[in-house]
Formats: C-alpha cells, structure tokens, sequence
C-alpha cells in the first residue's frame, strides 16, 4: 500500500496526563509500519459532555504510515488497551484516548470507523495542533483549511445536540443578502424558513422617516415577532431551521434607533424575552462593503429603506463585527459576499453541506 499521512488526536485526563501523552507517543513511534513525523505542544482544555471530571491534556501527532486506516484504527485501540483505557459510557475520563482525525484525503464511513473524525471541525483543541503542524491541512468534506475551522470556533469548543433545534441564523447588515441566501439554504435543505416581518411591521417606515417618539414601538413589534418564531413551541428538536437575522442583532438596532429612555425600557424588556428563544447552532455571518449594500437596498426599492444613509450602515457594520469578533455561543461562517459568488448553484450547494456537518440532526449517527 501506498503510504498515507494520517493525524492523529491524543488526548487524557487521567494519573499523569503528560506521561501517558508520551508513553503513546513512544508506542506509536514504535509500531510497525508507522514513521513519526511531529507532534505538537500540549494543551489544556476542559472536559466536553460531562464536566465534573478533571481538565484534559491534548495533543496531535502527524505519522506516515503503509497500513490502510482500518489497520492503523486498530493500532489505535491496541495501544490505549495497554496503556489502561477502560471503555465506558461517552465522555467518561480515560488514561489515553487516540483518535484517526484524518488519514490522506480518505473519506472512510464505517460502524466502527469514521474518518474525518466526525466532529474534529467543532474542537478548537484538535484544529489548533493541526494548523502548527500545517494550517494548509483541507478538511476532506467540508474542503476548508484547518486555519479556517478553527476561525469559525473563536478559541471555544462545541458538541453536536440533537435534543435542541437546529437554528441557522443568516446575519448580516440591511442590504448584505441575508433574505436571499435563507431562501435558497432553505430549498437545499429542505427546511422551516423564518423571515423577518419587515413588510408587516406597521411603524417602520415612520421611524426610517425620522419619527424617532415611534422606534420603541418598532423595536417591540420585531421582539415580539421574533419571540414568536423563534421559540420552543416553533421549532423541532433535531430538525433544520433557518432564519435571515440573528436575535442578538435586536440590541445592536435599539442602540442606534432609541434615545437613552426608551433603550432603558426596552432592555428591560428584552431580557426575559432572550430567555424564551433558541440559541443558533451555527451562524452564517455574511459580509460586504457598506456602500455595496447601499447600493443593493437603492435597487430593491423599498420605499421605507430608501431614507436610510451610508453612515447608519458603516455603523451597523462595526456593530456586527463586534458582536461576532468574540463570539461563543456556536461556530460562525463569516462569508464575504464579494469575492464569492452565491448566485452560482456550485457555491450555496457548498453552503449548504457545510451547514449539515454543523448541525445535529435527529436520528443522525454522532460521536
């Protein structure tokens, strides 16, 4: 067999956590048909799933090898047997765990085997090894580097859950094309579509026309829509949603439209009603100039919009980027709008199969 560059993930959180990390290494350098190539700084990170246990130590180490992934698995398995594993219910502590993150380009979907490692895109811990030992590495499926993973977690690591809805939220600034690329996720995905009731909300245009005494009637129309859409009662457990806003844009819109005392009311309003709507599993945050996006709501014509100047949108812009530069509540795909093309079928497709490895759905195999 051809020889083949694997990664593999070590990583324990028992006993003497670095001298298990190289015992395993030792044994791995040792195998037959393995070379060792690198393996990275360890880290500490807190446990995933089931927190009352102690911080983990993880590693990545990159090998060459002439075994076929199924073999290499079961060098694996044998090596944590002798170093003590002792398997029991998921997320339990162990002395050694080794996991086949990638081996070459090979997409591998077999019971006892999955390759790429199934949520290795969700762990901050494995694509930082991955990217100080090469951040070029391409994901097999999602055809992303690790560089970029591993910017879409902000430093946080996530679990698929598939006992909640599965909200994607499409954010972005007026004009950036949120509605329409919510649209055509939606087709592809085949999913509940959530849009905002711009055209129903009865004090909008009045407030883009400079009646400020009405934007915390505004303001208040869209929570309670929001509230409405969004909530338990409205979404499936384990199921696809996607919506053309993200709910914790509402504060960045009161900040700029209300004065001091109707933004003090609304927040005190706004709080209780956050705790009612699902959080998103995944943010897709597109982006583009402001003055392209002024250009694209003067072509849509709205007539409420057409008030709207390109200092309030280069505003919303820097708002947007704020929310999102530290952002920990899920994984988030930042997309530039102008230097991708998403009126082409091949790149929202991509999207779309991006998006079903970021979500749980119910009934799907996970690990």
């Amino acid at each position: 067999m051809a020889e083949k560059t694997a990664y593999i993930g070590l990583g324990n959180n028992l006993a003497d956590r670095q001298d298990f990390i190289n015992r395993a290494i030792d044994m791995l350098a040792k195998a037959k048909d393995v070379q060792l190539v690198r393996v990275t700084d360890t880290i500490e990170t807190s446990p995933l799933g089931q927190a009352d246990q102690p911080d983990y130590l993880n590693a990545v180490a990159q090998i060459e090898t002439t075994l076929s992934a199924g073999e290499l698995h079961k060098k694996l398995l044998d090596i944590e047997t002798q170093l003590g594993r002792v398997r029991g219910e998921k997320w339990t502590p162990r002395t050694i765990d080794l996991d086949l993150l990638l081996f070459g380009d090979d997409v591998i979907n077999q019971p006892h085997l999955v390759v790429p490692h199934s949520q290795m895109h969700l762990r901050t811990f494995v694509l930082k090894g991955l990217c100080q030992l090469n951040p070029q590495i391409r994901h097999p499926i999602l055809k992303e580097t690790v560089r970029e993973l591993a910017d879409r977690l902000a430093g946080s690591d996530f679990v698929l859950n598939p006992d909640v809805p599965q909200l994607v939220s499409v954010a972005g600034v007026i004009g950036v094309g949120k509605t329409t690329m919510a649209k055509k996720l939606s087709g592809l995905l085949g999913c509940k579509l959530f849009l905002e009731p711009y055209d129903m909300n009865p004090f909008m245009p009045d407030v883009y026309a400079g009646k400020k005494e009405l934007a915390l009637d505004s303001q208040l129309y869209f929570l309670i829509s929001r509230i409405g859409q969004l909530n338990g009662s409205t979404l499936t457990q384990g199921q696809i949603a996607i919506s053309d806003y993200v709910f914790d844009k509402e504060l960045i819109y009161a900040r700029r439209l209300l004065n001091k005392q109707q933004q003090d009311l609304y927040e005190k309003v706004f709080q209780p009603f956050s705790e009612k709507v699902t959080r998103p599993a995944l943010i897709i945050y597109l982006q583009d100039s402001a003055p392209k996006c002024l250009e694209r709501i003067h072509r849509r014509n709205r007539p409420y919009e057409q008030k709207i100047e390109l200092p309030f949108l280069e505003a919303l812009s820097s708002d947007y980027e704020q929310l999102f530069t530290d952002w920990k509540t899920c994984p988030v795909i930042r997309i530039s709008i102008s230097e991708s093309d998403y009126t082409k079928d091949e790149n929202i497709e991509h999207l779309a199969n991006q998006i079903r490895c970021y979500v749980a759905v119910a009934g799907s195999p996970g690990k």
